[in-house]
């Protein structure tokens, strides 16, 4: 009996809120995970912080470093991005070079400010396609966990919502409907990198439900027969 050997999973800008989220929920559930920054110094904030966290919540076995970009996404299998719109490109070139033949998992969402409640997508389609376009076919971009909120990532408790996984490889779309599940969600096949428009747009849709009644939706999927 073989045991399957589980990704080492890299998050750049990954010292955010959603960043974190993800580091916390992927290393609770046992991978081994590599918190980037564009600074060495905010990495090892962000471990330190995940590790204090962790530690409360009675989990001290966890796998977690700190690296800046670059390094992360040359030391991971898989790399999720979590920048803003505007420092997306920029870091997608940075590491291009470390991504090839890799899957990145893009989370990013084209948010023009100050009207971020406005869906306002980018002439490419979406920023899914943008990160696919930049990369080329040797890097498997899969779009995900753009309508979840961060707040609800930060809890211990499992996230009602569900995730819709865009790409163009049905094989990394499973491999990252994996790790949607171990963050303690559902996740479902969306379609090609083409369908990301879909998701990144319920984004600004989403935000003006938190507006208008406080709190932190999402979305779930129905008709399956075990709702």
């Amino acid at each position: 009996m073989t045991t399957e050997t589980r990704p080492v999973l890299a998050i750049l800008g990954g010292t955010g809120d959603l960043g974190t989220g993800l580091a916390r929920r992927w290393a609770q559930a046992g991978y081994e995970v590599i918190i980037g920054s564009r600074t060495q110094d905010k990495a090892n904030a962000a471990v330190a912080d995940l590790r204090e966290v962790m530690a409360e919540r009675g989990v001290a076995e966890i796998t977690v470093q700190a690296m800046e970009n670059l390094a992360a996404a040359e030391a991971a299998d898989i790399v999720t991005l979590t920048v803003p719109f505007s420092h997306q490109a920029s870091t997608l070139e940075l590491v291009k070079p470390a991504l090839q033949g890799k899957i990145l998992v893009d989370v990013t969402v084209p948010l023009v400010p100050p009207r971020v409640a406005r869906v306002q997508l980018p002439e490419q389609g979406s920023a899914g396609q943008i990160a696919q376009d930049l990369l080329g076919d040797e890097v498997a971009v899969v779009s995900a966990f753009q309508n979840v909120a961060a707040a609800h990532l930060q809890e211990g408790r499992g996230v009602d919502c569900d995730v819709l996984v865009c790409g163009n490889k049905k094989e990394a779309r499973a491999e990252v409907i994996k790790l949607v599940e171990a963050a303690g969600m559902r996740g479902f096949h969306a379609g090609m990198i083409n369908n990301a428009a879909a998701a990144e747009a319920l984004t600004s849709v989403l935000i003006t439900i938190n507006k208008q009644y406080s709190c932190h939706a999402g979305i779930k999927i129905t008709g399956l027969g075990d709702d």
